[in-house]
């Protein structure tokens, strides 16, 4: 069997870097993900964590932030085959808790919600158009999960155009295994998967 460095490492192995003006995303840090009694809990605690230190390094910067929340119709129909497909999404249907921006995650004044039905941010929202009209050119990607709409929306990032970069630190799954082979997937092909330092570092950089 051909080994996994040869096959991917050493062939997609390019690094776009950062842009000149990005946008942090917090896609979907929702309390469904830390209520132990909920189908979508995980541990992601550390992940969460590791946003909101992005996300003060974000708003000391000046770059404008985003939070992405799942909001549904009662009857869940908006949500289409994804709802039909996804039984744990009842937990964001209207008048549940677990559907609310988790805590620590409250929304500030000057953030914007983005709210949709599907697994990418970008899909059936103006997310794409509000970011080329705020002058973005890039996107640093934190949220839940890995394997669902944070990839989902990495792979529409870059198809609009925008160097992406994915935050490993404030990603976070249901198992350790999706996460990583996805993490590894997008770093192949689609983004660059980077650190909480490394982002900082670029964040901390623009404020100089």
């Amino acid at each position: 069997m051909t080994d996994l460095n040869d096959n991917y490492a050493k062939v997609y192995n390019r690094t776009v870097g950062f842009g000149q003006r990005p946008c942090l995303l917090l896609i979907d840090f929702a309390h469904a993900y830390f209520d132990s009694k909920c189908p979508l809990y995980a541990n992601v605690d550390d992940s969460l964590a590791s946003a909101l230190r992005v996300r003060a390094a974000a708003t000391v910067a000046g770059i404008p932030v985003v939070l992405t929340k799942v909001t549904y119709d009662p009857k869940g129909l908006s949500g289409g085959r994804f709802f039909e497909k996804a039984a744990p999404l009842e937990a964001f249907l209207p008048g549940r808790a677990t559907g609310e921006f988790a805590a620590g995650l409250e929304p500030a004044e000057d953030e914007i919600i983005v709210t949709k039905q599907y697994p990418s941010a970008f899909f059936g929202t103006s997310l794409a158009p509000m970011l080329t009209a705020m002058g973005c050119d890039s996107v640093l990607l934190t949220g839940l999960t890995t394997s669902g709409c944070v990839r989902a929306t990495c792979v529409d990032a870059m198809s609009h155009g925008f160097r992406t970069s994915v935050i490993a630190d404030a990603c976070g799954d249901r198992h350790d295994d999706p996460h990583r082979a996805n993490l590894f997937d997008m770093n192949a092909k689609y983004a660059d998967v980077i650190s909480e330092a490394s982002a900082l570092g670029y964040l901390n950089g623009l404020t100089a």
